[in-house]
């Protein structure tokens, strides 16, 4: 377990993520930071390479499986769940707050849309990704048969880019 830096009884939600991450066995830490919002495998390739492995191939596989864990959960899940949950004032809110941001990032999705979709998901920026993907698939009412390959696609080539710039930045520093 991490030493703490403040003395306070309050834990935040970073430091609770990061002393439960750090207790598992490597390999399962980048494919457990994978799965979560913001991280995805855009944090959980670096981290691998900086909790010491190096094995790429081996990295960039958990990373890839761990981002589609939340996939076919979030589109599928996720209109059942907002419509139960919507009844209550916090869940209205938070789900107008997370659909307009997603709404606004994802104008290539409008655009192009396969092709949109495959490179929001690609593009290794933030709120873009597997999660912010899967929900703008969702809101869009693109069909699943079309979304679930756009979304893999996006989150094989954001694998190869964030490995290479990984790499890249190892080779800097060394």
């Amino acid at each position: 377990m991490r030493k703490r830096t403040t003395p306070t009884l309050e834990i935040t939600l970073r430091e609770y993520l990061l002393d439960h991450i750090e207790a598992l066995p490597t390999p399962l830490a980048v494919f457990v930071v994978a799965m979560l919002p913001v991280f995805e495998l855009r944090g959980a390739i670096p981290a691998g390479y900086a909790m010491g492995m190096n094995q790429p191939l081996l990295i960039y596989l958990l990373a890839v499986a761990g981002n589609f864990v939340p996939v076919l959960p979030i589109i599928l899940g996720l209109g059942p769940a907002e419509r139960l949950l919507r009844r209550y004032p916090f869940w209205d809110r938070f789900f107008n707050w997370l659909f307009k941001r997603t709404v606004a990032r994802s104008d290539v999705i409008k655009k192009y849309e396969s092709l949109g979709l495959i490179l929001f998901v690609a593009i290794p920026l933030p709120m873009t990704g597997a999660w912010t993907g899967s929900i703008a698939a969702y809101l869009f009412k693109l069909p699943l048969r079309m979304a679930l390959p756009c979304i893999i696609l996006g989150i094989l080539i954001a694998g190869v880019v964030v490995s290479l710039l990984s790499q890249g930045v190892i080779s800097l520093w060394n």
